[in-house]
């Protein structure tokens, strides 16, 4: 502007076409009006071209470079706190769901290999976000909030925390009569194993829910002792498959290092073992499907990435063997590979051979998988 006499709207369109990096025109269109305008404000020509070859070199990197230098430092940032503060860092980002790349699952997963100590959903400790607990040992400990519950309103977990005693809701009775809640909220809670600090576990606590009463103006409590029914104890596997519908995540030990006998039969190999083989040799893996991908300048290249009870297997599809495997492709929850294992430095990719779904053994497991295009 003043230098070659650009209006205000001029040099926002030379700021555009700097920015664009050469993808809508370019900045060719405004060296002959830099170079007039600063000619006419005396300046040399020989000098007014050189400045616009430095503008045009700018466009050539510079836009590129600036985004480069602002994600680095928050990927910095990022990094540090998920260094440092693991669990502070995982309870912001479950805290800001729905969002990014990462599952409420995957990123308990990744905190709890990480040595964080992950505590379930209860009525009686959690806030509606997830918060922070100091453990007996001082270590710093992430305490699931309400708001992983499905089915459950926000506003119900906020009316929770706002009527709990400041020792604690002593039974289901005594919370309805507090807060108000509905069946449908209350079998909410007891289907996450919310309750179970009231209740014990989901089988009685479901049992409990069915028997609250709501309070009348005559009767303001409806209080009182019922003998606790025998109700079996829910397995390992069932207590994973409510986590899981009503969660999206579980504390119990991974899905898949139950049936990690049954894997050991196709010599499935686990995520944590392939570092240890070399690069080329063909190989088995199966996950659980978590991720899907297929960038629109991967000319149909498909990129999966799997979860076993010890970390995570990247997998590369090539558009060939995702038209053959399509049907396991699209629908397997539970994907078994056979390919060639890919090193190059301290990044692992599977090359994908071929495709199959054992979505079968997962029985009543709800996994989805988070699809990208």
């Amino acid at each position: 502007m003043v230098a070659a006499g650009f209006t205000t709207g001029g040099s926002y369109q030379l700021r555009r076409a700097m920015a664009a990096w050469k993808r809508k025109g370019g900045l060719g269109p405004f060296e002959d009006k830099l170079v007039e305008g600063m000619r006419e404000r005396g300046y040399e020509e020989e000098f007014a071209r050189q400045i616009f070859r430095q503008i045009e070199g700018f466009g050539e990197y510079g836009f590129p470079e600036s985004h480069s230098a602002s994600f680095a430092l928050l990927v910095y940032v990022s990094s540090w706190l998920k260094c440092h503060t693991p669990a502070a860092f995982t309870a912001a980002l479950l805290n800001s769901q729905p969002m990014g790349f990462y599952s409420a699952s995957q990123l308990i997963q990744d905190a709890r290999r990480h040595d964080v100590e992950v505590r379930k959903v209860d009525v009686n400790t959690s806030d509606w976000d997830c918060t922070l607990e100091t453990s007996d040992s001082g270590a710093v400990a992430l305490r699931l909030g309400m708001r992983q519950i499905k089915g459950l309103s926000e506003e119900a977990g906020v009316r929770i925390v706002a009527a709990r005693p400041e020792y604690g809701y002593t039974s289901t009775q005594a919370l309805v009569e507090a807060t108000a809640l509905d069946r449908r909220e209350l079998g909410a809670l007891a289907t996450a194993g919310a309750l179970e600090s009231l209740a014990g576990h989901r089988h009685q606590a479901r049992w409990a829910v069915a028997g609250v009463e709501e309070p009348t103006p005559l009767f303001q409590s409806m209080d009182r002792y019922e003998a606790a029914p025998l109700l079996k104890k829910p397995t390992e596997g069932q207590n994973i498959v409510a986590d899981y519908k009503s969660l999206g995540l579980t504390l119990e030990r991974h899905p898949l290092h139950l049936l990690r006998h049954r894997l050991d039969r196709y010599y499935y190999r686990q995520a944590a073992g392939l570092p240890e083989l070399a690069s080329g040799v063909s190989i088995n893996v199966a996950g659980l499907v978590i991720t899907k991908q297929r960038p629109g300048t991967a000319s149909g290249v498909t990129f999966v990435t799997l979860e076993d009870e010890t970390g995570h297997i990247n997998l590369i599809v090539w558009k060939q063997v995702a038209e053959e495997y399509r049907s396991a492709l699209l629908n397997a929850r539970l994907m078994g590979i056979r390919g060639e294992l890919q090193k190059e430095g301290e990044v692992i990719h599977v090359i994908a051979r071929q495709l199959i779904d054992h979505s079968e053994m997962l029985g009543n497991l709800l996994v989805t998988s988070r699809d990208f295009r």
